[in-house]
This record gives C-alpha cells, sequence and structure tokens, in this order.
C-alpha cells in the first residue's frame, strides 16, 4: 500500500515532536507579514521494483527478432520460468534474460509458474531476418575432416562445452554492450552459402577488422571461463561468461591479456586482435551465446558509429 504523504506542518510536527505556539496577536501580522511562507512538501518518489509491478504481468524490453533477446521481470510471486518449454534463471528480484536462436520461429511463448500454481503465459511474435544468402553453382565439399584431427578436435569441443556451462554470477547481462574493438566489418552473423540447394554451416558470429595487433576489450563485466593458446581452428580463444547463460566468444587473437578465472570488467582490455588458428588474415571474430543460441552481436551494441 502507498501511503499519501504528510502536509508539511504535519510532518514537521513528526519530526520535531514538539506542539507549535502561535504568537500573540500583537505579534501576528509583522510575523506573518516577515516571514517566508514554508516550501510545499516534495512529492514522494520511489523507484519501481519487481515486488511493485501488478500480479501477473511480464515487462519486456530487447530485440525480439532472429538473433535476438529480451531482457524483463517475471511476474510477482513467479518460482519458475521457460520459453518455449526450457527453462530460463530467474534472478533473486525478478529479473530475467532469454534469447533467440538465428533460426527461431515467429512465435516464442514465456510461461511463469507461480507459488500458488497459477501460470502466466506471454507469447511473443519474433520477426523473421533477411540473412545474406550466397548461392554457390557447385557442389558442396565432401568427405569430411580426417580422423587425426577429430582426434585433436574433440577435446577442443569438450573443453568449449564445459567453460560455458559455468555458472559465475557474473552481471554482466544486465548491461548495454558496447563494441570490443571498431573496424571494418568483414563478416556478418548469419551470412550462409547454399551449395546448388545444399546449405553450409550460417556464419555463428561477427568479423572486425581494425588491423593486427589492435586491443579488444570486454563488451560487458563477466569472468573468463576459458583462456587457451592452440585450439586447431579458434587459435587463441577467449571465453567471458556474463551470466545467467550468455557468454562471448573472441577467437583468432594474437595475445591474451586475461586469464581463466579473472573477473572483467566492461571496456578492460583482453586481448590483442589477430589471425592465430584457422583464420584468412587478422580480424577478431566475435560470437556470442545464450544456452544453446546463436545470437546476433549487433542486436546487443547497435550500429558501430564513430
Amino acid at each position: 500500500m502507498i501511503r499519501a504523504p504528510l502536509t508539511f506542518f504535519a510532518l514537521a510536527a513528526a519530526l520535531t515532536g514538539c506542539t507549535v505556539v502561535p504568537p500573540s496577536d500583537g505579534q501576528a501580522q509583522a510575523v506573518a507579514a516577515a516571514a517566508p511562507k514554508p516550501a510545499p512538501a516534495p512529492a514522494p518518489t520511489s523507484t519501481p521494483t519487481p515486488q511493485a509491478l501488478p500480479a501477473g504481468v511480464f515487462t519486456l524490453s530487447g530485440e525480439m527478432t532472429q538473433g535476438g533477446w529480451l531482457r524483463g521481470n517475471a511476474p510477482v510471486g513467479t518460482t519458475s520460468l521457460t520459453l518455449n518449454g526450457d527453462p530460463v534463471s530467474v534472478d533473486a528480484d525478478g529479473q530475467f534474460l532469454a534469447a533467440f536462436d538465428r533460426d527461431s520461429g515467429p512465435i516464442a511463448t514465456l510461461v511463469a509458474t507461480r507459488s500458488d500454481g497459477s501460470k502466466v503465459t506471454k507469447p511473443l511474435q519474433i520477426s523473421p531476418r533477411d540473412w545474406r544468402i550466397e548461392h554457390i553453382n557447385a557442389a558442396r565439399r565432401t568427405g569430411g575432416p580426417s580422423e587425426a584431427f577429430m582426434k585433436r578436435r574433440m577435446p577442443e569441443l569438450e573443453a568449449i562445452n564445459a567453460s560455458r556451462e559455468k555458472v559465475t554470477g557474473a552481471q554482466g547481462w544486465r548491461e548495454d554492450f558496447i563494441w570490443p574493438v571498431k573496424g571494418r566489418l568483414s563478416g556478418l552473423f548469419g551470412s550462409q552459402r547454399i551449395y546448388r540447394g545444399e546449405p553450409g554451416s550460417y556464419h555463428s558470429g561477427i568479423d572486425i577488422a581494425p588491423g593486427a595487433g589492435t586491443p579488444y576489450v570486454a563488451p560487458a563485466d563477466g569472468v573468463v571461463v576459458l583462456a587457451v593458446d592452440d585450439f586447431s581452428l579458434e587459435g587463441k580463444l577467449l571465453i567471458i561468461d556474463h551470466g545467467m547463460g550468455l557468454n562471448s566468444a573472441f577467437l583468432h587473437s594474437q595475445q591474451l591479456l586475461v586469464k581463466e578465472g579473472d573477473h572483467v570488467k566492461q571496456g578492460q582490455r583482453i586481448g590483442l586482435v589477430g589471425s592465430s588458428g584457422r583464420a584468412t588474415g587478422p580480424h577478431l571474430h566475435w560470437s556470442l551465446k545464450w544456452n544453446d543460441a546463436r545470437l546476433d552481436p549487433l542486436l546487443f551494441t547497435g550500429p558501430m558509429g564513430n
């Protein structure tokens, strides 16, 4: 319940604990003329909190499109939350993060289960994207990776997957992300080649080419969950957990400036752009994942600008 604000005189009496004695009749007019009029009591202000939201209501903001994301407040009393049936973590203050894969369908559904057993359902319209698709009049390369390569690759994939399962309590997911580095965009998220009707893998991040040795920074607060020097494809690879299932990966670095377990702040230098691993030239490949969903970093930062 929100109480009505006290009047100025009632507030003064409550604060001082005194009774105000009026002046005598002879003094009243002089005092009234000389004394300044009291300023009105300021209107009470408050910061909205999840507890102040109406029961059974979601509040949401973000980019509700393929490769996009949303942040929101769950309805009061929420004990569990799902997106399309998959669990979504809810922080102690009722806030949560959810996101949509590059190939997400047109409808997603949030369902909050409350402490009284009731459910609040929120359908979401997920807009499609016009991906950059290149049709190639050639057959897709066949044969697959060699046995020797896969013997090296499988432990690398296990390490990557294990790092993304770590729960660090990082709070970077609440922040507005910044660009890790600025430069020419040499590769866009979601772009794909089609080989005579057979789709190849789509590009899972964005490529930024500012020049070899250029420092790049953390786009948001987080904890380093993987920092390795010589993975077969990624080269020097850095993965940062931003919390709530959201993580950034930075590939092909020339040098890593942080190590596993480090807590990093938004804007902190974390590496140098390079061409390690399987890269055709120096660039930073930055990818974002939320649980198993691949996300477009451009929807977290907005246009690069100057």
